[in-house]
């Protein structure tokens, strides 16, 4: 059996960002519901467990809990800021509220040699995030660590293995977190780090051939590196049993979906299936102003469409899709608890609750760095891999308002300088997506000694590592300076041009 480490996960959004730190460092890691049973988890035989962060208290009457025969299992277990609080609580330790809560970076001292922090000095730079507190330690623990605002900052019991941070070592804003990560893997879970994407692609394969069996699978083919990547996994494990649908809905950019016919059909050549639908989906859009309305028709346009295609190419039980870990908890709470729906995705909560198809989503754990590194392993072309990424719903979230042809074939126009200056942009492999936004507004101007009342077009461009957070690219000036030159005067109905910058949180990288 391969070794493998267990999150569980008490409902944070970092969950996965922890898995992720786990896979970097060559183990392969799994997220489980907190309320797993010690039975069930026993069967899978993880070398280690942490627990995840998450937004209760446990000092709430309700607040989620683990088996406690979890702790009886004899196996290293790693507590995040909740997870750590539960776990003091659950070996009768003592958690308090604080008067106030400690949130943001802070200066961590080690107050005692511990093997989590080997390897480090004295004082470390870590990102807080929480109200309650430690206030006394479980027998047979001693505090490794503190801080100004939080004295039982660390708490570690080395005779059973347990230890606690009150901080995230998986977030770049610890900036020594890895390596605490890889002390507790290697030093004290014993891993030895065989874990590798060609090992995934592996265990997928087997996955999907364990759960389709025979049955044919339809792949929505959007021409992304998601949908890519999906389709070249499954096509690998089942073969010509796959077959990839990609549907022109008209909302895509300039030139894409030839573009898109000719990788598929020539580059990485797959068994494909392409459909015009542009008239249907701007039908079933007009009218249509509210971004989430937008979403769920273009969901069930997309899905009344594979099903009608899935008939005329002999029947599918299953539908692959492309689906992200960023697309799950933006759209629905994730395994272990609440979490606040920011979107829906076309491919998540856009669709329709009643469908005949079985979902297939073989990437859902995944990461976009990561996709593209598995899209690598897979052979896929390195300029289908290097795309930036593109919503489900395409331009329609980009167009606020109503979307039309009119709008779109200004958004087209526009977007396409945005793209063509950006390519001399000298840093735009750091770019994760530069792009147009049609606003719902007009503005006043003046061209050729004559007044004009016409569109605002807003530029975006952001850095991001996996999506969960971005910044505003700082563009100069002459950049932006041609950018908004050529809008105005080549794309027609333009007369403003707006740049955004705002960063995610609080905003979105797309603004619907």
């Amino acid at each position: 059996m391969k070794e493998s480490v267990a999150v569980l996960d008490f409902g944070s959004q970092y969950a996965q960002l922890i898995a992720r730190r786990i896979r970097e460092l060559g183990v392969y890691c799994e997220i489980l519901r907190h309320d797993i049973t010690r039975d069930e988890l026993v069967s899978k035989s993880p070398k280690a467990l942490v627990f995840s962060g998450g937004p209760a208290s446990v000092l709430n009457k309700d607040h989620p809990e683990v088996d406690p025969g979890v702790f009886d299992m004899g196996i290293p277990i790693l507590g995040i800021c909740y997870g750590m609080q539960l776990t003091a609580l659950m070996l009768k330790g003592k958690v308090a509220g604080g008067k106030s809560g400690e949130y943001g970076h802070a200066v961590m001292e080690i107050v005692k040699p511990s093997i989590l922090f080997s390897g480090m000095g004295k004082h470390l730079d870590v990102w807080m995030s929480h109200g309650d507190r430690v206030q006394e330690l479980p027998p047979g623990f001693e505090i490794i660590a503190s801080s100004p605002g939080c004295e039982i900052a660390a708490m570690a019991d080395p005779s059973r293995n347990i230890y606690g941070v009150q901080f995230h070592p998986e977030v770049v804003h610890t900036p020594k977190g890895s390596h605490i990560i890889k002390n507790f893997l290697y030093k004290v879970a014993g891993c030895s780090g065989s874990w590798t994407m060609a090992g995934f692609i592996e265990e997928s394969v087997e996955r999907i051939r364990d759960t389709v069996r025979d049955e044919r699978v339809i792949c929505a083919l959007s021409g992304g590196v998601d949908s890519a990547v999906t389709a070249a996994l499954v096509g690998r494990a089942i073969g010509d049993n796959m077959i990839a649908i990609f549907v022109d809905n008209g909302l895509m950019r300039s030139g894409e979906a030839d573009e898109i016919r000719y990788i598929f059909t020539k580059e990485y050549p797959l068994n494909i299936h392409m459909v015009d639908a542009s008239k249907e989906f701007l039908n079933a859009l007009r009218g249509v102003i509210d971004p989430e309305k937008k979403r769920k028709i273009i969901g069930k346009t997309f899905i009344d469409i594979f099903s009608r295609e899935a008939e005329k190419v002999g029947g599918a039980n299953f539908l692959a899709q492309g689906t992200l870990y960023p697309d799950v908890i933006e759209s629905r709470s994730p395994r272990g608890g609440p979490s606040a729906t920011i979107k829906s995705h076309h491919n998540v909560g856009g669709l329709p609750k009643h469908m005949k198809f079985k979902l297939l989503e073989p990437l859902k754990e995944l990461f976009k760095d990561e996709v593209r590194q598995l899209g690598k392993e897979l052979g896929l072309p390195e300029r289908l891999l290097k795309r930036q990424p593109f919503p489900g719903p395409g331009l329609a979230v980009r167009i606020l308002g109503e979307v039309t042809e009119e709008g779109l074939s200004i958004l087209r126009e526009a977007d396409l300088k945005v793209q063509e200056e950006m390519q001399g942009y000298d840093n735009i492999d750091d770019v994760w997506q530069s792009f147009a936004v049609l606003l719902p507004v007009k503005s006043v101007g003046v061209m050729g000694d004559e007044r004009t009342y016409s569109n605002v077009v807003a530029i975006r461009v952001v850095t991001s590592l996996d999506g969960m957070t971005a910044d505003w690219v700082r563009l100069p000036y002459d950049i932006l300076e041609v950018i908004s030159s050529r809008i105005i005067n080549e794309v027609r109905g333009v007369n403003r041009v707006v740049y955004d910058i705002s960063t995610k949180p609080p905003s979105t990288i797309e603004w619907e």
